[in-house]
């Protein structure tokens, strides 16, 4: 978070904030492929007995077992492809939702006029962050967990700061 990854420097209006937000996967592809042979082989080793002794049918569940870690994984996978852009200049905040399909919802504020709301707990931390104009309610940075939520929240707080403040002429 907070990397200036989004567009390039204009002298015009340069870029305050720019993070692009994923959602937390815990496994790599690769450390994907190691677990699912290890539930495999595993799960291969506790069926081999049945087998033998005659009650074959366990095998099929034994493997309805592994093809549901598979396809809950795959189903993970996929929904890490979603992401959210933010980016504060100046004169605009610009937030772009992408969903794991592709498809991109994008909202633009002024950042004078918009508020950050953040719902906090006293024991778990960030709950939620909106960016507030007017009548629009957008969340932003849902996938987060509150500790990183909660930075985002001071970052962004900072640029949007630094954003009402408004250009300064060198």
């Amino acid at each position: 978070m907070g990397g200036r990854i989004m567009s390039e420097a204009d002298p015009v209006d340069p870029v305050l904030f720019a993070t692009r937000l994923h959602p937390h996967r815990s496994l790599t592809q690769r450390q994907f492929r190691w677990l699912l042979t290890g539930v495999a082989a595993v799960s291969t080793v506790a069926t081999l007995p049945f087998v033998l002794m005659g009650a074959w049918p366990v095998a099929g569940f034994m493997g309805l077992d592994v093809l549901a870690v598979y396809v809950a994984f795959k189903a993970s996978f996929r929904s890490a492809r979603a992401y959210e852009d933010v980016e504060v200049t100046s004169i605009q905040l610009t937030l772009a939702k992408v969903n794991p399909r592709g498809l991109r919802a994008e909202w633009r504020f002024n950042p004078s006029w918009v508020r950050l709301e953040r719902q906090q707990h006293e024991e778990f931390g960030t709950q939620r962050l909106d960016l507030v104009a007017r009548a629009d309610r957008i969340e932003v940075a849902s996938f987060l967990g509150p500790d990183a939520k909660g930075r985002f929240a001071d970052d962004l707080g900072r640029a949007l700061a630094e954003a009402r403040r408004g250009y300064r002429y060198n």
